[in-house]
């Protein structure tokens, strides 16, 4: 078996080498740990010559929290990973791990860092406990470790069924679970994955986000996405990325809570075709939408409002009516979603339908 190390040694991909040879670039010494997110992005910029592909790129990921990097194909979410977890250098700006700066103190801040690119490094000719074993000698864990700790990743990543399989031999599913796993070998506080669900099928998918929730519980976690309902799912803070910019940065919980726009659905006892006009005539009101209803006797309307008219929205809305004694059945406050969000933040905002 070292034979075997041996020779894929020297073929190993050569990005996922670098991030381990690129620490020795840099004088290693210990500085102060500033009381921060476990990572932040100061002022990141990338060129690529006249190319900008980030420009001026700042945010924090708390420690503890999924952080979903959102954006179209091209907007600079790859290019972000790859220099958060030091496998590409900042053209200017500075980037933390811990509290620690990247470049002056790598070989560190690369320990706490578990990474999986969009195209995981994956060897098809070993099995998965060998690739993982592999990984482990390559990431320095203590060999009298490896073994119990690969088992550990084994069974965590649900991989215990095709452990002695050639990775050749798998699905693409079970492929991007050994892609989390590698990440896991160093046993690191940071999760960082880009597009982990690309490509795969619904089933596929789902086991794949259930995997990212659950190690979300121990780890620190960011990951790109262009899939909107995956953030929501599975994120407690989002960047949406546009064209090298960071366009928008919020927790889940603030998205929730501000926009715009305050919508409240309402069902009222009252025939829609009196009920319609009364709304359109508050001034907080911006439009009025009819609902299906499953009677005539009660009418479901969306009422779009000005969101800093609240509270004055329900007060207006309760006098109106009131006095024209029409009960409310239920009433319900939606904010702006993520998809009209993304879409004002990704220059598309005249493309939401009405």
């Amino acid at each position: 078996m070292q034979a075997g190390l041996f020779v894929y040694s020297f073929f190993y991909p050569l990005q996922f080498v670098h991030a381990f040879s690129y620490e020795f670039c840099y004088n290693t010494y210990a500085i102060p740990r500033e009381v921060c997110s476990m990572i932040e992005l100061r002022h990141v910029t990338k060129r690529y010559g006249a190319v900008e592909a980030l420009h001026d790129v700042s945010f924090r990921a708390p420690e503890g929290q999924i952080v979903g990097l959102l954006g179209q194909n091209g907007a600079g979410k790859s290019t972000t990973l790859n220099i958060l977890t030091g496998y590409l250098p900042p053209t200017s700006g500075q980037v933390l791990v811990d509290g620690m700066d990247l470049l002056q103190n790598a070989r560190e801040c690369k320990r706490l860092i578990g990474y999986l690119p969009e195209k995981p490094p994956l060897y098809d000719e070993m099995t998965v406990r060998a690739y993982l074993r592999f990984v482990c000698e390559l990431k320095e864990v203590q060999k009298s470790a490896i073994a119990a700790h690969v088992e550990d990743i084994i069974r965590t990543c649900g991989l215990s069924e095709v452990a002695h399989r050639l990775i050749g031999h798998l699905s693409k599913g079970y492929r991007q679970r050994v892609g989390v796993a590698q990440s896991l070998c160093s046993n690191p506080k940071v999760l960082v994955l880009d597009e982990p669900t690309v490509g795969l099928d619904p089933r596929q998918v789902v086991e794949i986000r259930a995997l990212i929730a659950d190690l979300g519980k121990t780890h620190t976690i960011i990951f790109s996405s262009h899939l909107l309902s995956e953030i929501q799912q599975l994120c407690q803070r989002v960047l949406i990325l546009n064209r090298g910019h960071l366009e928008y940065e919020a927790d889940m919980q603030e998205l929730a809570e501000t926009g715009e726009t305050l919508r409240l659905r309402a069902s009222i006892a009252m025939r829609e075709k009196q009920l319609i006009p009364a709304l359109r005539s508050l001034p907080c009101v911006r439009r009025v939408k009819a609902l299906p209803t499953r009677t005539i006797e009660v009418s479901e309307v969306l009422l779009e409002c000005d969101a800093s008219a609240m509270p004055d929205a329900q007060t207006q809305l309760f006098r109106l009516l009131c006095g024209l004694d029409a009960p409310i059945r239920m009433l319900v406050e939606e904010h702006d979603s993520l998809e009209t969000v993304f879409l004002r933040a990704t220059d598309e905002g005249t493309k939401v339908p009405s």
